[in-house]
């Protein structure tokens, strides 16, 4: 249980370090948009490139080859999802989310929270961590397509920054 054979511990050596170098060469190729963590699928293809990072490590029925390919078709696969994205509105509104806005000018949107399943806690401890005392002085919190919840501070001008443009309104609030 604690010891099999000195070759699985050889073959975890080996591969492993030949499949952490073909990641890092295929993260490379790829660019930095892959393991960015802008919306859910990309969460998604980050968890499932671990997953199967760990299943070539640890697996003696996958062979380095295919692991390999693995990691190549999940990268290739997220890449060819972003560029359709970048280029297709339609095809971006069917694979991102929306950012919804909680709290306006101090006031929690019920029916956005109540949609969202977000909690009036949930969305007072980014608030705390932002260095607000007082909800009263914060322009917005929203949550984003990744599922952070970002604090917008209140600032003379505030509305007119254009950060809130494309958030979803579901109380239609007015910032």
């Amino acid at each position: 249980m604690l010891f099999d054979s000195w070759t699985g511990l050889g073959r975890v050596v080996l591969v492993g370090a030949l499949a952490y170098v073909a990641l890092v060469l295929l993260l490379r190729i790829s660019g930095k948009r892959t393991l960015t963590k802008l919306n859910a699928f990309d969460l998604v293809v980050t968890v499932a490139l671990g997953s199967t990072l760990a299943t070539v490590l640890l697996s003696k029925t996958v062979a380095l080859a295919e692991g390999a390919l693995a990691l190549g078709l999940l990268i290739l696969l997220q890449y060819a999802i972003a560029w359709l994205s970048v280029r297709s509105p339609g095809f971006q509104a069917m694979i991102k989310a929306e950012p919804t806005l909680l709290l306006c000018r101090g006031r929690f949107l019920a029916a956005a929270m109540r949609a969202e399943r977000i909690t009036r806690d949930e969305i007072l401890a980014p608030v705390r961590a932002s260095g607000a005392a007082d909800v009263g002085k914060v322009a917005a919190v929203v949550l984003e397509t990744d599922g952070s919840l970002s604090v917008i501070a209140d600032a003379p001008g505030a509305a007119e920054w254009g950060a809130l443009d494309t958030v979803r309104r579901v109380d239609d609030a007015r910032i």
